[in-house]
């Protein structure tokens, strides 16, 4: 069993194949913390919790003149406001008398097989019987409102999840911190890792000490935001991609958040992670719940590369539900960057056709194809297509995409709505905003409010038509601001603290209804690219559009960032025009489309406009991809290169499960005029394996001939001699030579296939 409970003690352990979580109902009811860390088997660590009298950490009522046992120095589960602990508090419940105390004591708990599942909330899933839940139920007596703490032990997948159910029993009260999870530890030798940044610039790693004090991670723009990112790392000092060890931890949640870390009097670190209470203010009557949404945690002793593989494997199998969760996707081409809103419905059956030619599986109708929607100013809301751009509708050039033997999706914008619109104009109460204000404007749109079920069955009955009569493919969901102004015409005044929450219930709410009704479309999720990249979404969508900024060098450092917490398979990555439109910077092809490989791929240009020798490099770039794609999208992953300490050269790698394939990328950031050799030690593959290595040729991208090579005396690239045998051992602690690089950008591609020592073929090939 994955959960024991010994009674005599009080103790209930959670074990993974590597892990243990532990903790012990304390002698006045309330449920400490123990460890969480190795797995360390079924002995009872009860010893680690010691207290001593402290000045200004008193004790519960109920400990008399124990006064070492204090609710504010001992490690506890779920923490509570106003009754003595005075850390970071992860409950705060206003009652009817105005009180603001909660003091939650164990009452029982309950052990299942399966996994526990959050109503009206993205979670976790197990459909084959791997995880155990375990229910706690903490009671504050004075007032019959219960926390139900909820843990789903994967331990194969050394994952445990955490969530909270908060209950009310008595009378009416209000949640004003209603958190998700707690983890105390009883150490302060640790350093927060976060991924911040900023439109077309996310996921940006960032690591410092935890202090006295806070630190914290946050968003309060209604969504998990570009600024900064609903997973976290606490990994002791220096820990790197192969030792040291680390805590993750993945809010399961697409809105405003909190993630804060605190050093305590005493040395001890505390984590929380939820909703941001900021603005948040929940009203619960006798005999309601409310569900707090999940995280997901995960230790390993191995390096954040463990931890991320730990992710990695999980989302996929237990997170991701869409049918091409672990399966091949269409190579797509978008149109926005070849057309922007100048859309014509035969220039785009005529881009179609050229990426046709190419090997493009799925050609992409991105924003401007719906009435009035000539600019970001005008159109959003109503989802009528323009005849004048499409004669005979999104379902006439679906039908003309479809006959040529493509796949054909679109771009949607759901959430939003122009002013100049005419949703606007017959339903100005339909979007959040304050009354006897002016709103906050971006790019002239508001947001929809998306708690209202008459906005949602508009959206669907408008935008779900479409996709069943066009026979759509694929959706890409857009949601192009933040939340400002947040007022519901749905709730009443008082409880406008709940309408941030509930907007984000009723977007769940919507894309359950949409990736039910239409299981073989292949979704999307985008917000200004990756401004809501978070776990939450990818429940409904099995990838997420990395980012807006399409750029190969910026999108190397972000989709960096993005790995640490999230699979290759969900990061959306396009081959774009050079000099690329957000930094003007020119690069070779090749390098652009190694990039954008590391990713669900596609391209996003006019490849009309390429000379004949690119088309050629375009298809041959289609053509490799298809043959590693499911190498890529579901293999291991590992980051050679720090990119954030290396500006030299940034690389990667990833290796089928079984160990017989791997691909090497590795894009050079800077050339030198008098170059260094640069080599790259692989990893995950068998030590006592022969493997062979070869360099694939996708295009020529150094701009050099053969005759300019020899004059310069410097010939070195390994595509130009034999290839490469070497036992697995070899290429991971002495490595691979990367070639000499002459040039800014220039890049390389190695395969590494199982070998026969004896010939340097595959095994069953002599």
């Amino acid at each position: 069993m994955a959960i024991l409970f010994d009674e005599k003690k009080k103790v209930f352990t959670l074990q993974t194949k590597n892990t243990t979580w532990q903790m012990q109902v304390g002698r006045y009811g309330h449920l400490l913390h123990l460890y969480y860390g190795r797995r360390v088997g079924e002995g009872v660590l009860d010893y680690l919790v010691r207290g001593i009298n402290r000045g200004f950490s008193g004790a519960p009522y109920e400990a008399g003149e124990d006064r070492g046992y204090s609710l504010d120095t001992y490690p506890q589960e779920y923490s509570a406001y106003g009754v003595g602990d005075y850390r970071i508090s992860c409950l705060s419940v206003e009652h009817g008398d105005g009180s603001r105390a909660a003091e939650l004591l164990f009452d029982s708990y309950q052990i299942e097989k399966g996994k526990y599942s959050l109503a009206g909330l993205p979670a976790a899933w197990d459909e084959g019987g791997e995880a155990e839940t375990l229910r706690v139920v903490l009671k504050d007596k004075a007032s019959l409102v219960e926390a139900v703490l909820l843990y789903g032990v994967f331990e194969e997948h050394d994952v445990i999840t955490r969530a909270c159910i908060i209950r009310n029993k008595g009378e009416g009260i209000w949640l004003e911190r209603a958190l998700s999870a707690c983890l105390d530890l009883q150490r302060h030798d640790l350093e927060m890792i976060t991924f911040y940044g900023r439109h077309t610039m996310e996921r940006s790693l960032e690591r410092g000490m935890c202090r006295h004090g806070k630190i914290t991670a946050e968003s309060m723009r209604g969504t998990s935001s570009h600024q900064e990112n609903p997973f976290v790392i606490l990994c002791e000092k220096g820990a790197g991609e192969d030792w040291g060890e680390c805590y993750g931890m993945s809010l399961v949640y697409s809105g405003s958040f909190l993630a804060e870390a605190e050093v305590d009097q005493i040395n001890q670190t505390r984590f929380v992670m939820g909703i941001h209470p900021e603005g948040f203010r929940w009203r619960l009557e006798k005999g309601e719940r409310f569900f707090a949404p999940e995280v997901i945690f995960s230790f390993t002793s191995d390096g954040y590369g463990a931890l991320s593989k730990n992710f990695h494997r999980f989302y996929q199998e237990h997170l991701i539900r869409s049918k091409y969760r672990n399966t091949r996707r269409p190579i797509l081409l978008n149109h926005w960057e070849a057309m922007e809103f100048h859309i014509q419905e035969e220039e785009l059956v005529s881009l179609a056709v050229s990426a046709k030619e190419l090997g493009v599986e799925l050609f992409v109708m991105d924003d401007g194809w719906f009435k009035g929607r000539d600019h970001d100013r005008r159109g959003l809301g109503d989802w009528t297509p323009d005849t004048k751009k499409l004669p005979k509708g999104v379902t006439g050039l679906s039908e003309k995409i479809h006959g040529m033997g493509m796949l054909f999706g679109i771009w949607i914008e759901p959430e939003m709505i122009n002013e100049d619109s005419d949703l606007y104009r017959a339903h100005p109460d339909w979007c959040l905003k304050a009354p006897g204000r002016m709103p906050n404007r971006e790019r002239g749109q508001l947001v929809l409010d998306m708690s209202s079920r008459e906005v949602q069955d508009y959206l669907f009955e408008n935008i779900g038509g479409i996709l069943k009569e066009a026979a759509v493919d694929y959706v890409k969901w857009d949601m192009n601001r933040n939340l400002s102004d947040v007022w519901s015409f749905s709730c009443p005044a008082i409880r406008q603290g709940e309408a941030g929450h509930r907007y984000v219930l009723g977007l769940y709410e919507l894309m359950e209804r949409f990736v039910r009704a239409f299981p073989e479309i292949l979704f999307e999720g985008c917000s200004g690219g990756g401004g809501r990249f978070d776990a939450g979404i990818l429940y409904y969508m099995p990838q997420i559009w990395c980012s807006d900024n399409t750029d190969a060098v910026e999108r190397i450092s972000i989709q960096y960032g993005t790995s640490f917490g999230y699979p290759v398979s969900s990061m959306g990555a396009h081959v774009s025009v050079s000099p690329n439109l957000q930094t003007g910077r020119s690069m070779p092809l090749e390098t652009r489309a190694i990039v954008a490989m590391a990713g669900a791929f596609g391209y996003e240009l006019d490849v009309r406009k390429t000379g004949q020798e690119e088309r050629k490099r375009i298809k041959e770039q289609i053509q490799w991809y298809k043959q590693y794609q499911e190498l890529i999208l579901y293999g291991d992953y590992y980051r050679l290169t720090p990119v954030e300490a290396n500006r030299e050269f940034a690389a990667w790698q990833v290796v089928s499960r079984d160990k017989k394939t791997a691909v090497v990328s590795a894009v050079c950031l800077h050339a030198r005029s008098n170059p260094l050799f640069w080599r790259v030690r692989l990893k995950g593959l068998k030590e006592d394996t022969w493997y062979r290595v070869r360099q694939e040729r996708l295009t020529d991208c150094s701009g050099k001939d053969k005759e300019q090579e020899q004059k310069e005396g410097q010939d070195e690239n390994p595509a130009k001699r034999e290839e490469l045998l070497c036992l697995g051992s070899g290429l991971m602690y002495g490595g691979v030579n990367l070639p000499v690089f002459w040039r800014d950008y220039e890049s390389v591609l190695y395969v590494i296939e199982e070998a026969d020592k004896r010939g340097g073929g595959l095994p069953g090939e002599r």
